[in-house]
């Protein structure tokens, strides 16, 4: 016999639960919970998995565009038409709580569930991105946390055989305590090949596939919904433990059995394992279902009903197979050496039983449990931070103009917030499987082949946490603006978006302000970009309780489709003589640019200048200039600068520059200001008028800065500084000089 104690209000406090929420499980059952009960409403009411503190603002988020194949929140991820018959599935998620405790399984599991998500669909991964957040990277416990998570990422995403094509690292004390881990994926399916995750069909069987059920990972979603604290250790058990060679199998057999035409539905065992997936696609498909957990593959003897129930252990599905074909899914399992067990049979009517061998443990109906049908929607309370309008009181004319731009150059190409990601991307397989296009040709975004087509898919994910802190609506309309101007700057049209919203407790109002503000930045530019939002995570409680909230970060992961090769545009300065151009609108700003904020140590300034409309039409015009094979090379302007860009597109080209600043201008604002909506173009000379004219039709500005050298040199305004081999040495070492000393 298995306990079948009652619980009260202090075992639904342990779990998470409010004291109102333990009522309201007792009015849906008509009677108190048992312990196995309670457990399956706390991790299914929790913030991961009900977005009960959040749903209510993301349904503001816009839903609908051109390439739509599914809209947020039908599949396990969003679903987009990139034409000849094909779809692109891709999702971002974190894995932020689990990476603070144990960098390599947390990072690495992390890999593995956001790829389950995208194969459980039919689809097969062809690209993996990620986006990191660090505290000081001098100190050794930021030094363990990266070389943990990079290690756990590449270890996981090589040997599963999915290159890492693109992502972003980014340092800040806030950070400190509570790192984030953002994983975006992306995959191809054929349209009409795609699988749902949900059951339907009484009589037909259940099968849980794949590794066997561990005591890893249990509670794993009511751990990632609440504070890291130093009692936090406590919770390894809650972090998962992965296995790439068992993924990859587990790969190949899914698609397998998807070809076969036998399976209803299946989903991904992520955060809450069995409970999750067994309440969600009942819920979907309107079914119930009986689940006997002593037929559940195990990998520890005794394991207690709410154990098996609450495993997050990884690489397992759940899948609803047609009555009378089980002999075919077992065979393909069988031939993958994978656990394949019928654990239950879909039923009438919604309740979940949940037996341990003859014995009822828990019965829940699956409705209650689910987002959009019974668990509970909260609408918090929220307030403008005082900090907020201290920050708008930013004086560009009180900080003096620097008499000397070496030391500033220096210090940008060697922060690690802007130099080279070298030592981060090394440790990935970036072309496994896969033609990475951005291999040999650095572009804006991150840009591979689409497999037996001449279309190729570009790839971004952006987020400046810093502007967001400063101002979370104008932050976050950047974070979206930005994806975008990369995949513009690429050659691509920008489709569709998918975002990991990581933010500190929701309970707190001036946080949920910050959530809210963002939400509604998001809309606007998503809206006016015509880029829709096809799902993400909500990730809450990322703060410590010694060291407040991260900086707020909604992750932006943002795809795009280039029509053909000859219109992937790179960032790299082609020959000398080449006009540089800058597009978009020249001021006077400096706000929130990593010169000011870590040259200058001037931490309160705005977020930078924006415009959504000129945003918009700088896009429109690099769309046409790049169809029109005007331009040579194409580089976003967005972090460091017009400097940071000049270098980049040096870097990669290995040619110099002699460029011309307008005097009207403060010369620091001119280089290391970050305002938004500009790029930097090389033109050959015979088509400058062209390009001038063309811009000018879109309304957006386009003034000459100077020429592509035949030399290595690095003139501004006639001064001519140290080679631009110094330069790279500075920003090829930082991040290596960094984290080498670690012990």
């Amino acid at each position: 016999m298995y306990s079948q104690q009652l619980a009260d209000v202090k075992d639904a406090q342990n779990l998470g639960l409010l004291p109102e929420e333990f009522e309201r499980i007792k009015n849906i059952l008509g009677r108190t919970p048992n312990f196995t009960e309670l457990s399956v409403f706390s991790v299914m009411w929790s913030e991961h998995c009900s977005y009960k503190n959040s749903i209510l603002w993301l349904k503001t988020l816009p839903k609908d565009g051109p390439h739509m194949l599914a809209k947020a929140g039908e599949e396990n991820a969003g679903l987009v038409d990139i034409g000849e018959g094909l779809g692109c599935a891709f999702k971002i998620e974190s894995h932020n709580h689990p990476s603070a405790l144990e960098p390599y399984q947390g990072a690495a599991t992390g890999v593995g569930g956001i790829n389950r998500d995208i194969f459980t669909m039919g689809a097969r991964p062809i690209a993996q991105l990620n986006s990191l957040r660090f505290g000081d990277p001098r100190h050794p416990k930021t030094q363990w946390l990266i070389k943990g998570v990079v290690k756990g990422i590449g270890d996981y995403g090589n040997a599963f055989g999915i290159p890492t094509v693109g992502g972003e690292v980014f340092f800040d004390s806030s950070f400190q305590i509570n790192p984030l881990v953002n994983a975006m994926s992306v995959g191809l399916v054929k349209k009409g090949e795609t699988v749902s995750a949900i059951s339907y069909g009484v009589g037909n069987p259940v099968f849980i596939v794949g590794s066997a059920t561990g005591k890893d990972g249990i509670a794993g979603a009511s751990f990632a919904s609440k504070d890291i604290t130093e009692e936090s250790a406590k919770d390894l058990p809650a972090v998962q433990v992965g296995d790439p060679f068992q993924e990859k199998l587990l790969l190949e057999a899914s698609l397998e059995i998807i070809k076969t035409g036998a399976v209803i539905g299946m989903q991904d065992m992520g955060a809450a394992g069995i409970t999750c997936s067994t309440s969600e696609m009942s819920a979907k498909g309107k079914h119930g279902m009986e689940v006997w957990l002593h037929r559940v593959p195990t990998r520890q003897n005794g394991m207690h009903p709410f154990e098996i129930l609450l495993s997050e252990s990884q690489e397992r599905m759940l899948v609803v197979v047609q009555k009378g074909r089980e002999s075919e899914v077992e065979r393909i399992f069988e031939k993958w050496d994978l656990h394949c067990a019928q654990i239950g049979v879909v039923t009438e009517g919604d309740r979940l039983k949940y037996f341990m061998y003859d014995e009822l443990v828990a019965a829940v109906p699956a409705s209650v449990l689910v987002l959009g049908g019974g668990a509970p929607v909260y609408e918090r309370e929220y307030r403008e931070p005082e900090y907020f309008k201290r920050f708008q009181k930013f004086n560009i004319n009180e900080v003096a103009e620097p008499a000397d731009l070496l030391p500033i150059m220096e210090h940008l190409s060697g922060h690690p917030n802007l130099a080279s990601k070298r030592w981060v991307y090394e440790h990935y397989d970036s072309m496994v499987g896969t033609v990475n296009k951005t291999t040999n040709k650095a572009s804006a975004a991150s840009v591979v082949r689409v497999k037996n087509s001449g279309k190729s898919l570009a790839l971004s994910v952006d987020c400046n946490s810093r502007y967001v802190h400063a101002d979370p609506e104008t932050g976050c309309a950047i974070a979206v603006c930005e994806a975008a101007r990369n995949i513009a700057c690429s050659g691509g049209q920008a489709s569709a978006v998918t975002n990991c919203l990581n933010f500190g407790n929701p309970y707190n109002p001036e946080v949920y302000w910050q959530f809210v503000s963002s939400i509604k930045g998001m809309a606007k530019a998503c809206t006016a970009l015509q880029t829709p939002v096809t799902g993400g995570n909500v990730s809450f409680y990322n703060q410590s309780s010694y060291e407040g909230p991260v900086f707020p970060t909604p992750t932006i992961g943002m795809i795009g489709l280039i029509e053909n090769d000859a219109l992937h545009t790179g960032i790299a300065f082609q020959k000398s003589g080449d006009h540089i151009l800058l597009l978009g609108t020249m001021v006077n700003d400096i706000a929130c640019s990593e010169y000011l904020y870590s040259y200058l140590g001037i931490k309160e300034s705005p977020a930078p200048y924006f415009n959504l409309n000129e945003e918009h039409a700088l896009h429109q015009a690099l769309h046409a200039l790049i169809r029109k094979a005007l331009l040579q090379s194409a580089q976003d302007l967005s972090d460091g600068g017009l400097f940071m860009a000049l270098m980049e597109s040096s870097f990669a080209g290995q040619k110099g520059f002699n460029i011309e600043l307008p005097q009207n201008y403060r010369l620091d604002a001119l280089l290391f200001g970050e305002s938004q909506g500009r790029c930097i173009v090389s033109v050959s000379p015979e088509s400058l008028e062209a390009v001038k004219s063309l811009a000018a039709s879109f309304a957006v500005p386009c003034r000459e800065l100077g020429r592509v050298l035949n030399s290595t040199e690095v003139v501004v305004n006639g001064t001519v500084y140290p080679n631009l081999n110094h330069f790279q040495t500075l920003y090829e070492n930082a991040l290596p000089a960094l984290l080498n000393d670690a012990h």
